[in-house]
């Protein structure tokens, strides 16, 4: 996950500290193995946070409910990070969730070099055709922190869920702007710290791809979720974002009445959108790094709600219009 501030990161570590003592060893396994117990677990832990989900008729026809069920799956599988056998249970379902909505989609296998070694690593794109080759690129990361026992539901899975739900909704009905939804693997750093380059592989190797092939110029705008599912979800101005883009996301929010979400304080966080912004495309990172639990064990199904999840989604859901309207 990105680079918060140096106050955040004390508090990850004593967080940590403490959620080790607590819940022991819980949720998965190092090696990436799922956790049986998890998935029975996980059913009445999504069903809780489901309750708050507003209805389909409010948010663009974006349901928060399936978004956390995606969620619940992804979590029940246990540690997903990059590299190891957990991640590859990961990448199954991402692509059956997505040729289920009948998306076309496409995958790039690469090796990484890593402090870890050279680890084997997929990124994921379901492709959506528009009447213009203008692309408008949606991103996230599905790929866990390798920590023992941790699972991710917010950092990897909720915006994971968030971008499913996007493609059955956008699959199903192409609009002016072709749409492109990343899924990036190996965005968490191999060591504990984030330090360049040892983050940031996925999204790295498809802005490099792109760029050989000719197609950065064609992204219009690049939207990028990460760390969105959260109760308390309250999500700041990432100011290495591009203003322009991040004012018509913010701007969007505030007309649907979400600015006590989407709010005015700015916070500098590098993450998967670097290594498109470096290259000159227009980003925006939606991101909560306030979590308390970020990094931590206790970043589980029962922190997140349906209505957080929906929010992001008809947020996404109504920029993509916006942009649409709005020429090159």
């Amino acid at each position: 996950m990105p680079l918060p501030s140096l106050s955040l990161a004390s508090f990850r570590l004593s967080a940590l500290f403490c959620a080790s003592l607590f819940l022991g060893a819980g949720c998965g396994s190092g090696s990436g193995a799922g956790n049986p117990s998890s998935a029975v677990a996980a059913a009445p832990a999504a069903s809780q946070a489901a309750d708050d989900a507003p209805p389909t008729e409010q948010t663009g026809g974006f349901d928060g409910r399936k978004a956390l069920a995606h969620v619940a799956r992804l979590t029940a599988l246990g540690t997903r990070q990059a590299g190891t056998p957990g991640i590859v249970k990961a990448q199954e379902y991402i692509l059956a969730e997505l040729k289920s909505y009948g998306c076309a989609v496409e995958t790039d296998d690469f090796h990484a070099d890593t402090p870890a070694g050279s680890l084997a690593m997929k990124n994921i794109v379901a492709k959506i055709p528009g009447e213009r080759r203008d692309i408008v690129l949606l991103a996230t990361h599905y790929d866990t922190k390798r920590l023992e026992n941790f699972v991710g539901a917010d950092d990897g899975g909720s915006s994971t869920g968030v971008m499913l739900e996007l493609a059955r909704l956008l699959c199903a009905k192409p609009g002016k702007d072709t749409v492109w939804i990343a899924f990036f693997d190996g965005e968490e750093a191999v060591n504990w710290q984030w330090a360049d380059p040892d983050n940031r592989y996925g999204s790295r190797q498809m802005a490099a791809r792109m760029a050989a092939a000719g197609d950065l110029k064609r992204i219009k705008a690049l939207l990028l979720a990460d760390i969105v599912g959260s109760k308390d979800l309250r999500i700041r101005r990432e100011s290495f974002s591009t203003k322009s883009l991040t004012n018509l996301v913010w701007d969007t929010a505030r007309r649907l009445g979400y600015s006590k979400i989407f709010v005015g304080d700015q916070s500098p966080i590098e993450d998967d959108h670097a290594s498109f912004l470096s290259r000159g495309v227009p980003c925006v990172d939606v991101i909560d790094l306030e979590i308390p639990y970020w990094h931590t064990t206790q970043d589980t199904l029962d922190k997140l709600s349906a209505r957080s999840l929906a929010i992001v989604g008809h947020v996404f859901r109504e920029s993509i219009r916006e942009l649409e309207r709005k020429s090159r």
